[in-house]
């Protein structure tokens, strides 16, 4: 039986360990992969990325989500869109950038993604989800994996036979399984033994995601599913120290002091990307996961996930840490 810290490959590509962070829509920049990295995770993945924007040229686009730290290694991008010629040109320049991976995500059951006809609106579209699959694997020259689900509604199995196809048809390495159908978003009980049905039956790596908000639904998920390795999102934010913890790498609770430190250093790498000012709203989506990571009551928390700007954020840092300092004029 395969552990959590066993090596293995995708589409040829050489993975220390089998705990993945998985894309983050809105999150997962390259601060956050680099932080996971460093905290053991064995691949990391990007938040979605829109095809039509990387294709079209739209500089931020470009910019921000291409953007690889030399450390974050093995990484893979994820792209999105309904449009074959366009998913082959932005799978280019994903490569270009330095990519090692491409991810399609074809699960996504936000509206505005689907309407556009990518996203989880591909579970119904297989000849489409297959074009865009041999497009990217073209216009990249990496291995690619596709994330969808087992389709729209409970009992539907749309997203089982799109991604038999992806592998037969398009040749894509690995599929990433989120066991809940597409109208459930991410509540109910994820079901980890239709994914083993699914590890089963393909001849690439199935990696699975979805519910593993602790280390026992991690390992459990991991062993319920027989999948190759498990894709932690939500159950990761502010909290990277279980990367280390499920690899052995760490025992325990990290100290307050210790996450106002990691927090510390997400804040620079925020700032250097976007600029202090972008930086400052971006982070107050982050302040509650670390404050909770803290254990901070909600007296103590107030402070910091208030925060309007970086400076009153280290500010209440440093009186969480019992350092207070006043704030700059």
């Amino acid at each position: 039986m395969n552990r959590l810290t066993d090596p293995w490959t995708l589409g040829g590509l050489p993975i220390a360990n089998r705990v993945v962070l998985a894309p983050l829509a809105g999150i997962g920049s390259w601060f956050v992969r680099l932080q996971a990295r460093r905290f053991g995770a064995g691949l990391v993945v990007s938040e979605m990325v829109s095809s039509f924007g990387l294709a079209y040229g739209n500089e931020r686009t470009v910019r921000e989500f291409l953007r690889i730290h030399p450390d974050e290694h093995p990484v893979s991008i994820q792209l999105f869109g309904h449009d074959p010629a366009v998913m082959r040109e932005a799978a280019a320049m994903a490569a270009a950038a330095g990519a090692d991976l491409i991810d399609l995500n074809m699960g996504c059951p936000v509206r505005k993604v689907c309407r556009s006809g990518a996203g989880a609106a591909l579970l119904a579209d297989p000849d489409r989800a297959v074009a865009i699959a041999r497009a990217a694997l073209e216009g990249g020259g990496l291995p690619v994996t596709a994330k969808l689900r087992p389709g729209w509604k409970p009992g539907d199995s749309g997203g089982i036979e799109v991604a038999r196809r992806l592998v037969e048809e398009a040749g894509v390495a690995g599929i990433a399984f989120h066991p809940r159908h597409a109208s459930q978003q991410h509540s109910g009980a994820p079901a980890y033994p239709l994914a083993r049905e699914l590890a089963a039956s393909l001849p690439v790596p199935v990696m699975v995601s979805g519910g593993l908000s602790s280390e026992e639904r991690v390992r459990r998920a991991f062993a319920e599913s027989g999948a190759e390795a498990v894709m932690l999102a939500r159950g990761s934010l502010g909290n990277p120290w279980r990367f280390g913890r499920l690899l052995g790498l760490y025992e325990g609770e990290p100290s307050p002091a210790e996450v106002a430190d990691e927090l510390e250093w997400i804040i620079r790498c925020a700032e250097d990307h976007l600029g202090v000012e972008r930086a400052g709203r971006y982070l107050r989506k982050f302040y509650p996961w670390y404050a909770e990571s803290m254990g901070l009551n909600r007296r103590q928390r107030e402070p910091l996930v208030t925060a309007p700007t970086t400076v009153h954020a280290r500010s209440a840092l440093a009186q969480i840490a019992g350092q207070a300092r006043p704030l700059a004029a």
